[in-house]
């Protein structure tokens, strides 16, 4: 048994289970990914695969006990790894950050000049998806550090901190009639095409459960996954939008008003993730804490490595 064939058990079942994808990705064959299967096979004496002749179709019962306790050891040789890159050279790496569209146009702006002005040989990448993505993300190891809305503390292999609040906002072309209004309520807003996120983006829930508790259904005409998207819409005449206020910039969104909506939709809350007992570098909490001072590197810790 070797690290290899643990690689090559947890990327095929990354690929879905197709091993012609997985040796793609691991930049060898399929048929040495495939022998070094039957190899591990052979030596615990269970088969870890259900096979239609040579397809693979399913894991069984001892593979999934298999690529369990695969997957911890492949989390836990990655982090040695991070040990030695952090004690021979401390400002020296890659980190890699998985977020949404909002967090990333408005949000991190500021925070990447800063840490790459720190950390001039640090390679950044940012990585955009839904939370759901970016939770697999933090999971599987594609990333470091994930930054979302709340939906992040529901994956119980990750540890999770809370870093701001922030509410939505509507916002209307110049001389819509909404901006006559003294104070804006949903039932106000339910008589316009609504423009908004994507169910699975920023804070959509908290919409949905504004109009469901006030027992209104809104007339939802378009969703899109970014504030850009919706605000190029609203432009057109097409509806009103709600965003993350953080989205609305007035410098910029010159074609553009903005209703304050922080009384009619909960607020949210913006998240950092860390796969649990994971050895995130010195950079690494240095980025969290740049995102959200109070998340310093003695509160992450701790967080990070606290008994379950």
């Amino acid at each position: 048994m070797n690290l290899q064939q643990l690689r090559y058990l947890n990327e095929i079942v990354r690929c879905d289970l197709n091993i012609s994808d997985a040796a793609s990705a691991l930049y060898t064959s399929q048929p040495g990914v495939s022998k070094q299967i039957k190899l591990l096979e052979e030596e615990l004496g269970i088969d870890i695969f259900v096979r239609n002749g040579k397809r693979v179709v399913a894991i069984t019962e001892p593979g999934k006990a298999v690529l369990e306790i695969a997957q911890r050891v492949l989390h836990e040789t990655n982090n040695l790894k991070q040990v030695g890159q952090e004690f021979k050279r401390q400002d020296i790496g890659a980190l890699t950050i998985a977020t949404t569209h909002t967090q990333a146009r408005y949000a991190l702006p500021q925070v990447v000049k800063a840490f790459t002005k720190a950390y001039p040989e640090v390679k950044l990448g940012l990585h955009q998806g839904s939370p759901t993505q970016i939770a697999e993300q933090v999971l599987s190891g594609e990333v470091d550090i994930g930054i979302a809305t709340e939906s992040l503390a529901l994956y119980d292999d990750l540890v999770t901190l809370p870093c701001y609040e922030w509410h939505h906002c509507v916002v209307v072309p110049p001389k819509h009639p909404l901006l006559n209004e003294k104070r804006l309520t949903l039932k106000k807003l339910a008589q316009y095409p609504i423009i908004t996120y994507d169910f699975a983006f920023t804070g959509r829930n908290k919409i949905n459960q504004a109009f469901s508790e006030a027992g209104i259904e809104p007339n939802i005409a378009l969703t899109a996954i970014d504030a850009d998207v919706i605000k190029t819409y609203v432009e057109l005449g097409l509806g009103v939008g709600i965003v993350a206020q953080m989205a609305f910039i007035p410098d910029r969104d010159r074609h553009l008003r903005m209703i304050d909506a922080g009384h009619l939709f909960h607020p949210s809350t913006t998240r950092v993730a860390i796969r649990k007992n994971q050895y995130l570098r010195g950079f690494g909490y240095h980025f969290i804490e740049l995102f959200a001072p109070q998340l310093t590197r003695d509160v992450i810790a701790q967080a990070l490595h606290q008994k379950n």
